[in-house]
Order: C-alpha cells, then sequence, then structure tokens
C-alpha cells in the first residue's frame, strides 16, 4: 500500500538577516493528525521557519510542500491559502472587537452586500461547539481571560479552514487547569485530520501532548524522534548541544542579615497587607497561581504603582519610593514580566536599551562616554552570551530569550542591590535559564538581596532558598526551607 505524502514537508529552508544565519537548510516534515513539537534554544531558528511557513518572511532557498504539491509562501495570502495558521504567543487580536468580529474580521459573512450578524454568530456557535468549550462570543476581547483569548486564537484558524496550526508557547500564561482544558481541545483537532506544530520551551508539556519531536539548534535541524524515542535529558542536550547534569546550578553561600522589608503593602484588592523580608545572599521565591497578586506585590516596592498603605525598608532605612527613579536610585531593579511592553523600548537598539537606566554614570559633564557605554555593554553581551549581530541591532529583532538577557544586562549594569525577576525563565529556552540561574546564584554570593517571582513549581523549588506563597492578593504561606518543600505543599497554599 502507497503510503500518502506528509500534510506538509518544508525542504532546506534557507534565510539570512544582516549579520545572521538564522536559518541553515532545515528540513520538517508534518503529518496530519500529528503533533509536532518544535524545539530548540532561543535564536535557534523557531521562529523564523515558522514566520517562513507562515508567509511573514520570504525563504531565501528551499521549498515548501502541501501533501506532495509544491506550493508559493510568499505572503500571509499564500499561507492561509495554503491552509495554514500560525498563532502567535503575542495574541493577534483587536480588543475592543467582541469574539465574533475578531473570528470573522477580513472575511465577513455578507448577504445581499450587507453584513450578516446572526450567520456570523450561528457559525460562532457551531465552532466553539465543535472545540468543545464555552465562551461568551458578543463581549469585547479586552474583557475575556487569556485562556479565552486564546480559544478565540484556535477558532479563528478554524473558521479559515486551516489544515496546519501553528502554536507558539500557548501555555505560558496559562494556569495548570487552563493548560489541560487547551490539551483536550488540541487533541480533539489532532482527531479530525489537524497537523499541529507546537513550540514549547516547557518539556514536561511535550511529552504529554507530541507525537514527535524535532529539535533545532543554531539554524539546523539537530534531530527527529518520535516521542517515545527520547528522553527529557537527550532533549535538553540535543537543544544546548551538550549534557545538563543538573537543571538547577547548586549554590553555597552564606545568607546575611536583612536588606529588604516590606511591611503591611496595600493596593485595592490586588495587594492585601503583604509582609515579607528578604536577607543578604538570599533568593526569596514569590510563588502562585496566576492573579495571586506577585507582580503587583514587585510593582508596589518598585513604586511602578502607588501604594494605599505600607512601608518599605532597605537596609535599616525607610524608603519614600515615590517615583521607579527614586527606586533605582536607592538600589532596587524590576525585571519585569513583560519584557516587550515593560522591559524594552523594542524600536530602540540593543545599545540605548541597555544605557536608559544608566545614564547618570555612563555620563560626563552631559554627554554619554561612549567608550565607557560600549566597554560595558561588550562586556554584558559576552557574560550573558547575548546574540546580537552588532550593538546597534533593533531590540525588536532580538530573540526572546536574547531580549531578556538585554533586560537583564542593563540592571546588572546599575549594580543594584536589590533585584526582583518577574517570571526571568518565562519562554526562555533551558540552556539560557540555566545560564540566568548560574547568574542569580552569583548576585546572591555577592550579597545582593533577590525576590524570584515564578510560575513554575520546579524552578521555585530548585532555585529557591526560601518560598513565600501567594493567592488573591494575600500572603498564605511561607516555607522556610525551600530544599525540603514538595510541589503538593505550594499547590496547597497557592489555592488556599
Amino acid at each position: 500500500m502507497i503510503e500518502p505524502p506528509p500534510l506538509l514537508e518544508m525542504r532546506e529552508i534557507r534565510k539570512s538577516f544582516p549579520g545572521v544565519q538564522a536559518l541553515r537548510g532545515v528540513s520538517l516534515t508534518l503529518k496530519a493528525g500529528e503533533v509536532l513539537a518544535l524545539l530548540g534554544e532561543n535564536g535557534a531558528g523557531k521562529s523564523t521557519l515558522m514566520k517562513v511557513l507562515g508567509g511573514s518572511v520570504e525563504a531565501d532557498q528551499g521549498e515548501i510542500l502541501i501533501q506532495g504539491c509544491k506550493v508559493p509562501f510568499n505572503s500571509l495570502k499564500d499561507s492561509r491559502n495554503a491552509g495554514v495558521a500560525v498563532i502567535y504567543q503575542e495574541f493577534n487580536l483587536v480588543p475592543a472587537l467582541t469574539a465574533v468580529e475578531n473570528l470573522f474580521l477580513g472575511h465577513e459573512t455578507t448577504r445581499v452586500g450587507f453584513l450578516s450578524h446572526a450567520q456570523e454568530r450561528q457559525s460562532a456557535g457551531k465552532l466553539f461547539k465543535r472545540m468543545g468549550v464555552e465562551i461568551d462570543i458578543d463581549v469585547p476581547c479586552r474583557n475575556l481571560s487569556t485562556a479565552q483569548q486564546q480559544l478565540v486564537e484556535i477558532a479563528k484558524a478554524l473558521v479559515l479552514q486551516a489544515r496546519i496550526i501553528v502554536m507558539d508557547e500557548p501555555s505560558a500564561s496559562l494556569t495548570s487547569y487552563e493548560v489541560g482544558r487547551l490539551f483536550e481541545i488540541i487533541r480533539e483537532l489532532r482527531s479530525q485530520g489537524i497537523g499541529i506544530i507546537y513550540i514549547s520551551h516547557r518539556l514536561s508539556e511535550i511529552a504529554a501532548i507530541a507525537d514527535r519531536v524535532t529539535v533545532l539548534r543554531d539554524g539546523a535541524n539537530v534531530g527527529d524522534r518520535p516521542i517515545d524515542q527520547i528522553t527529557r535529558n537527550q532533549m535538553i542536550e540535543m537543544m544546548v548541544g551538550r549534557d545538563l547534569k543538573d537543571e538547577f546550578p547548586k549554590r553555597n553561600c552564606a545568607i546575611g542579615p536583612t536588606r529588604l522589608e516590606a511591611i503591611g503593602l496595600s493596593r485595592g484588592r490586588a495587594v492585601q497587607n503583604v509582609s515579607f523580608s528578604v536577607r543578604r545572599g538570599e533568593i526569596l521565591a514569590l510563588t502562585g497561581l496566576v492573579g495571586a497578586g506577585r507582580t503587583e506585590t514587585a510593582r508596589l516596592i518598585f513604586a511602578a504603582d502607588v501604594r494605599e498603605e505600607g512601608r518599605i525598608v532597605l537596609d535599616g532605612k525607610e524608603l519614600e519610593n515615590s517615583s521607579p527613579q527614586e527606586a533605582i536610585s536607592s538600589g532596587i531593579g524590576l525585571l519585569t514580566e513583560d519584557r516587550k511592553l515593560q522591559g524594552l523600548i523594542l524600536k530602540h537598539s540593543v545599545r540605548e536599551n541597555f544605557s536608559l537606566p544608566n545614564l547618570t554614570w555612563l555620563s560626563d559633564k552631559g554627554f554619554i562616554n561612549q567608550r565607557q557605554e560600549q566597554k560595558k555593554l561588550d562586556h554584558y553581551i559576552e557574560v550573558l552570551k547575548i546574540k546580537v549581530a552588532h550593538r546597534e541591532q533593533i531590540s525588536n529583532h532580538l530573540s526572546g530569550g536574547n531580549q531578556q538577557k538585554v533586560v537583564l544586562a542593563k540592571w546588572l549594569a546599575r549594580n543594584c542591590e536589590v533585584l526582583i525577576f518577574d517570571e526571568p525563565t518565562r519562554g526562555i529556552d533551558v540552556g539560557a535559564k540555566y545560564e540566568i540561574y548560574l547568574l542569580m546564584n552569583e548576585l546572591a554570593a555577592a550579597g545582593k538581596a533577590l525576590i524570584m517571582i515564578s510560575s513554575e513549581f520546579p524552578e521555585v523549588l530548585g532555585m529557591a532558598d526560601r518560598i513565600l506563597v501567594m493567592h488573591e492578593g494575600r500572603v498564605t504561606g511561607e516555607i522556610q526551607d525551600a530544599r525540603e518543600a514538595t510541589q503538593e505543599q505550594i499547590m496547597q497554599l497557592a489555592v488556599a
């Protein structure tokens, strides 16, 4: 019996940008009714390959076949006509429009020249029923939860009758329950013969949902295996090109006196009477489920939001902290959860982003000391292994992991005494994670006080000295020795 051709074949795809060879002859196949996990470090070429498939980037060489037939992919329209839909990590929805309006935007249903809202609502209802979910299709998408917005994105792909759906970090902002629901929908789509390319740095998810794994490294395909023929450690080794014996590096440094105290911090229902302290050389984990109030607490400490009540004490001195500038001057740095909206000015260069919080010590008589600026930036590019073509590269052209490293570099150059890491490894590959973990350990060993906000319980257990758990704006528990804690203990406190 002759086996039918794959649903998708990408053959010897090559793409270069100024100073960067992004893809070096990458080949990939996807069968109908298959979930293919696409893995690789940040900058490995995953995003570029999917942009080629999505029609937003044109390949320099190579060809793409759909069910054995060569198809042009020179535009978004070409990709859509071939039955491809890409769901990016940053959703492509119009917030002010309803779910129905977003579903049919650009290809509205009409009747004798007029929009047929009733028909669109009926079609939307059938789509969500097919997916096995309930959603209010008449409210603006900005009022929907992250998980619901993701369902709208998936439904958009089905409206287009997509046979191939790419999901880029679909679980990054979801709770464990929402991830489970997402997996149910993916399995239902798979049963309908739809091929799915699933991109994620959460390797535990790969084992749960994927049929096969393809790994990219430095713009090349370094392996393709069925999921039952590859272990977690083998995935990591293929991604980084070396053996990571311990996912979380060991640290043994003395913990000193208290550096930062937060006393009775409050702001509406988001943060309610939160108190804690963090000591010299300590990594304090602030954890809980999405919406627990962790980020809101960090923003109060950094004065990005105004606290209604509470005090902040650094090294025994009470701080006014009426603005982020004062917080920075006091020695507090915040690596924001959303690096794209809050951590970087994406249209500015790597050099400009690096220098922004450091202008006071980089300047001499009102002018930037360019020699000092370049020397410091080059130092952190080397230390953090930031993949940039040159200092003036626009930040928006970097991979997510390298953007995170630029944010980290600018705060390290500031030499802050207290550093708040809000989801420092979100959307980052295991190799880059390990480098950030090593750096956090070095900072703690140098006497810095670190607050790490993380939703990943293994990361919390692997990196923290002490754990503070929040739920609905309140501290629900503290675990003094993280080494003796379990994920079950944290979860019990997180849902208290």
